[in-house]
């Protein structure tokens, strides 16, 4: 600050007439003003490069640009100008995406035929389709419809194309992807959701009637539809495998066509700037899994796609979140894992695990032929009634408990009452727990099965049968 002050020419003290203004004027001179014609003016292809690149932002390159032209144009200048040049861009080009931050998928409203080769059939082909902000590098496959499972599979394929992960996915809000449309929380598929963190995405949904939120995919959609399905027109094709062939070839000649207003092409972008950014893929690609609530059955399974899968018992009667995929079913309560089993493909059947049951219950110990052993030393009735209602049920498994409880009622009334109960029980079709159990209690075990023929009172007003001959 002397240096200053010596270099202003004043002498200490200060003289009383020396204002404020020509003290300030004398230590802080105005700096000398550069020409604007003189002044270096940025590179803004080279600062809209940079801005797509992750954590670049206008004022780490002003910066830089003030570090190399010292004489350059200030801050507020530098973000103003750069905004009117992106507005003279065309308007896909007005947004600022991050490098590996978002991947915008969609399907083309475009579709193609597939002819079957034995019938001559002909079903539409879907064109899914996902292009990377930054780079605009554009993915395309022809899927057999939009269906969840098919929607899935495109996403997977399309990770292992890029060879990373997006840190964003922006769908539109078709069913696949989105359960409920809604502006601020839009509800996302389970098993979309489920996929999606699977590979530590997050997936931002645009809005419902809102193109601006998707102009990339809009613009990729575009794209393929006039440089490669446009293409593809004339030709006939048979199977999935045929036509994406084709898709493929195209796609990667759109990868490496010149951008018209910036240097490079789609490919050497997404090497330069996606590419780096990108997460890596998860050592295992996502199983296709679905989503489902099920209602835990009295005897604890919940069923999946037409086979029961025993959970804990003790939540019978809740409802469960279960997800099952090609090879395993998973049951959840409250978002905590409750139940894993690999899944089986026999209708009608049980799958069940010993530490499902309650003590009383190991069912998984029992067998048609132990219990009826057991029913044998109480009584011939007993077996049969036993043997009757193991055979009466769909699945023996489901009889268990009747049988076991009848055995138990031996316990409580005595051997010899528990058969006289099977054989009355036996004799009018009362095959279960709850009618030998009302037997026993109402004592009517103890009552012969056939009651004696019924004696005609004997009276002037009643007339015998011999009245009618």
């Amino acid at each position: 600050m002397s240096a200053v002050f010596f270099d202003s020419g004043l002498v200490w003290p200060l003289s009383v007439a020396v204002k404020d203004l020509d003290l300030e004027s004398c230590l802080f001179p105005p700096l000398a003003a550069v020409p604007v014609d003189r002044r270096t003016l940025p590179d803004w292809v080279h600062v809209h490069q940079e801005m797509r690149r992750k954590g670049v932002t206008l004022f780490l390159l002003w910066q830089e640009y003030k570090a190399a032209n010292p004489d350059g144009f200030q801050y507020a200048w530098f973000c103003d100008a750069y905004r009117a040049w992106l507005g003279r861009r065309d308007l896909v080009m007005r947004q600022t995406h991050r490098a590996g931050e978002k991947l915008f998928v969609d399907f083309s409203g475009m579709t193609v035929p597939l002819v079957d080769r034995q019938t001559g059939e002909i079903r539409q082909a879907q064109i899914f389709v996902a292009v990377l902000g930054a780079s605009n590098y554009t993915y395309a496959e022809a899927l057999a419809s939009q269906g969840l499972a098919d929607w899935i599979g495109a996403h997977v394929r399309a990770f292992g194309f890029l060879g990373g992960v997006p840190e964003v996915l922006v769908p539109d809000n078709l069913a696949s992807g989105v359960t409920k449309p809604c502006r601020y929380e839009p509800d996302i598929n389970p098993t979309y959701a489920d996929m999606a963190a699977h590979y530590g995405l997050a997936v931002v949904p645009a809005r419902v009637r809102k193109p601006k939120d998707k102009a990339k995919v809009e613009a990729g959609v575009l794209l393929v539809e006039r440089w490669v399905l446009a293409r593809l027109r004339n030709q006939v094709f048979c199977s999935l495998a045929e036509l994406n062939r084709s898709i493929g070839e195209l796609v990667a000649a759109l990868n490496l066509r010149p951008f018209k207003k910036l240097p490079g092409c789609r490919r050497s972008a997404f090497e330069s700037l996606d590419r780096p950014a990108l997460q890596p893929l998860p050592a295992t690609p996502y199983e296709f899994a679905q989503w489902k609530q099920a209602k835990v059955h009295i005897d604890y399974p919940v069923e999946v796609e037409g086979h029961y899968y025993s959970v804990p018992h003790a939540l019978v009667g809740r409802k469960l979140d279960v997800r099952h995929t090609a090879n395993t079913v998973e049951a959840f309560h409250q978002g905590q894992r409750v139940a894993c089993h690999q899944k089986v493909d026999l209708r009608g059947r049980h799958t069940t695990v010993d530490a499902h049951m309650p003590p009383h219950h190991q069912f998984a110990k029992w067998s048609p032929e132990r219990l009826a052993r057991w029913a044998e030393k109480t009584g011939p009735a007993t077996a049969g009634l036993v043997t009757a209602i193991l055979r009466g049920r769909r699945h023996p498994e489901q009889g268990y408990r009747s049988c076991l409880g009848i055995l138990r009622l031996g316990e409580r009334y005595g051997s010899s009452r528990l058969e006289a109960a099977c054989q009355r029980a036996l004799s009018i079709n009362a095959l279960s727990y709850r009618s030998v159990e009302s037997i026993l209690s109402h004592g009517l075990n103890a009552q012969p099965l056939t009651p004696p023929p019924a004696v005609r009172p004997q009276h002037e007003n009643l007339r015998g049968p011999e009245y009618f001959h």
